[in-house]
């Protein structure tokens, strides 16, 4: 997930910014909100809640790692140590329109996560023995590029999260396309490479309708992770299903 924090490089302030402002399109324009929201492959970030809060009752985060889990946890609970999102929050505000605001807004979001939960999106149970009602709109951002290591698991994953979801449910996304993995400190990190038309076509073969699909050709900084664009999806599960 990309590094948050607004004095960041200048190319992963970029990522975070395209982010920012398409979750703020999504959540604002009237369309998705609802009671239920659920993070899948949250990390140790929160910026990616900060227009959806706005909209649902409830949010439940989730994420394969406990430490992951346990950053959220930690900004919730304002522990010391804690991560200081203020700046993406106070961004955000000032997409809605009022910067200062930007205390009322973390307070916000801090009542509406209400669970946090461990998830394996290449699970067919994604949130494993957890108790979830179908949500209005699961939210997976930069997250199933690491999480699936070939194009067969990728599809099978957005098809778990599809499962998530009420008939008529949304699935929002972001994905880092043309990944060939990442490096944290000394370590590389596996990536999977994924095209724009690979995303559409497992949202159309997991039954949803693509209402969205927004390619840039903004890309991560070489010496942290080899891309080659982003690509935020808003696609919606048939009201069938």
């Amino acid at each position: 997930r990309s590094p948050a924090r607004m004095e960041g490089t200048v190319a992963e302030n970029e990522i975070l910014k395209f982010n920012l402002k398409n979750l703020f399109q999504t959540f604002s324009s009237g369309g998705v909100g609802g009671d239920i929201l659920i993070d899948i492959g949250t990390g140790p970030t929160i910026y990616q809640l900060l227009s959806a809060c706005e909209v649902f009752r409830e949010i439940i985060v989730s994420d394969y790692t406990d430490q992951n889990l346990r950053e959220v946890e930690k900004w919730l609970k304002k522990e010391p140590g804690a991560y200081d999102w203020s700046p993406a929050v106070q961004y955000v505000c000032e997409l809605e329109g009022d910067r200062s605001r930007w205390q009322e807004k973390e307070a916000r979001l801090r009542r509406t996560v209400t669970r946090l939960l461990k998830c394996d999106a290449t699970e067919p149970h994604p949130l494993g023995p957890a108790q979830v009602l179908p949500a209005d709109c699961v939210l997976t951002l930069l997250a199933l590029e690491c999480a699936c290591h070939d194009v067969d698991t990728y599809r099978a994953a957005i098809r778990n999260l599809v499962s998530l979801l009420k008939p008529g449910g949304y699935l929002v996304t972001a994905v880092t396309l043309g990944f060939q993995g990442y490096i944290v400190g000394n370590k590389n990190f596996f990536g999977l490479h994924l095209e724009k038309e690979t995303v559409e076509k497992a949202l159309q073969d997991a039954g949803c309708q693509v209402l969205r699909c927004q390619h840039s050709p903004i890309s991560y900084t070489e010496t942290f992770c080899i891309s080659k664009g982003m690509c935020f999806a808003v696609a919606r599960k048939s009201p069938s299903a």
